[in-house]
């Protein structure tokens, strides 16, 4: 076994090609975060092979982006960022993964900002040339209260450094969409 798996490419052409595909495995956890963040149902389904399971009786992205909708309407807000991301490939077209994130949560039911630590345990495969998805099964350290419950908009375009940002996550565009009830 080498350090990227079992799976070890004979040619140049599958050594070259098993590059890509780690290039391209890699953008998938940082492509989730950043849809489920800005709530992109559209964008974050289309990481997945088409006919993903979800739960024990559904299958597809339809049912993947009902389950994502209803369950991203619990937090206001979520930031997730992406750490450690090992990728073990098993053969040219089938590989997995373990990948470390720290996740952030607002909860205005309750007042509170939640911090957490969590690592995805991923299968990825190729499907018509590209890498999806298979599963990601999440398993949490912890999650908890933050100590100091950060404001919206709390620090953004305060102060005289000069500098301006558009205040996040009502930046993206596709944030307010889904709060409306245009992504479901």
């Amino acid at each position: 076994m080498s350090r990227l798996g079992t799976w070890r490419p004979t040619t140049v052409a599958d050594r070259l090609d098993r590059m890509e595909s780690l290039a391209s495995i890699r953008q998938l956890p940082y492509r989730y975060a950043l849809a489920l963040d800005s709530r992109d149902m559209d964008s974050l389904v289309e990481l997945f092979v088409p006919d993903v399971r979800v739960g024990r009786d559904e299958r597809g992205r339809e049912a993947l982006k009902r389950w994502f909708t209803e369950t991203m309407r619990g937090p206001k807000t979520s930031v997730h960022f992406v750490g450690n991301h090992i990728v073990d490939f098993d053969d040219a077209d089938r590989a997995h993964g373990v990948v470390y994130c720290r996740d952030e949560l607002e909860r205005p039911e309750s007042g509170h900002w939640e911090v957490g630590m969590l690592q995805y345990w991923d299968t990825y495969v190729r499907v018509d040339g590209e890498w999806c998805f298979q599963r990601r099964r999440f398993h949490r350290w912890y999650i908890v209260d933050a100590l100091s419950r950060p404001r919206h908009g709390a620090g953004v375009n305060e102060g005289g450094d000069g500098l301006t940002t558009h205040q996040l996550p009502e930046a993206f565009e596709t944030w307010g969409r889904f709060w409306e009830g245009a992504d479901r």
